[in-house]
């Protein structure tokens, strides 16, 4: 068993009478690539938000490195929100030094290197550029820190499939042992190869949680194969 980075401990979450998340338990150990997994509406969104101290929970505990959600988890953290939260009007090499600025682990470096690898300019103001363009921008300035808990919430999802084999890569060369991804994800069959762990949550419950490998051999198909026949309509 390696280092454990986040560990949840019976986490609920309520929006009045509707749970989304319920007595959620489970650990993320360093250095694995971990696939949350389920439809919408399954509280994958919520999980990662209450991880990164967007949200806090109705009931239970989430620790980052040992530390409960706060100002000292969230220097542990780098996330990838499901919608564009960078300022429109800013230029690319804008965005760049802003967060270089905000983030003291950020390697600029880094980032100048993948936004030429898939040809984007610094130049560009945020909003012009096409929503893939845009979730790469993102992607990259998440990337390009080193953190010790990536949060990456549909992280292919507007990507055109040419690039998805780049940006998959990224997020392989761009974390190390010490750290861990956690990525939410539709576009399961895209990602499966890159997945050491996998949590299917259904109607915010854990119905499914282990080693991706250990999966696909108790149960004779892949992980894509799985989710769709836990979730056919």
């Amino acid at each position: 068993m390696g280092e454990t980075i986040m560990e949840c401990v019976n986490v609920s979450k309520r929006y009045g009478k509707k749970t989304a998340l319920d007595d959620i338990t489970l650990t993320l150990e360093c250095g694995r690539i971990t696939g949350l997994l389920g439809p919408n509406g399954s509280g994958k969104t919520t999980l990662i938000k209450l991880a990164n101290g967007l949200l806090r929970p109705s009931g239970g505990e989430i620790r980052i490195g040992g530390k409960a959600v706060g100002a000292e988890s969230k220097a542990m953290v780098s996330y990838l929100a499901d919608r564009f939260i960078l300022d429109g009007w800013m230029r690319v090499s804008e965005l760049v030094t802003l967060f270089a600025d905000f983030y003291a682990d950020f390697r600029r470096d880094a980032a100048q290197t993948m936004l030429a690898d898939l040809g984007l300019s610094p130049r560009s103001r945020f909003k012009t550029l096409s929503k893939g363009n845009r979730e790469k921008v993102q992607l990259i300035l998440v990337m390009a820190r080193k953190a010790r808990l990536y949060l990456l919430d549909e992280p292919i999802g507007g990507v055109d499939p040419a690039a998805r084999d780049y940006i998959i890569n990224t997020i392989i060369n761009n974390y190390s042992e010490d750290a861990s991804v956690l990525i939410s994800t539709h576009l399961i069959q895209d990602v499966e190869q890159i997945l050491d762990d996998v949590i299917f949550l259904k109607e915010g419950k854990i119905i499914t949680r282990g080693h991706a490998d250990d999966i696909r051999a108790e149960k004779a198909m892949s992980i894509d194969s799985l989710f769709r026949e836990e979730f056919k309509c």
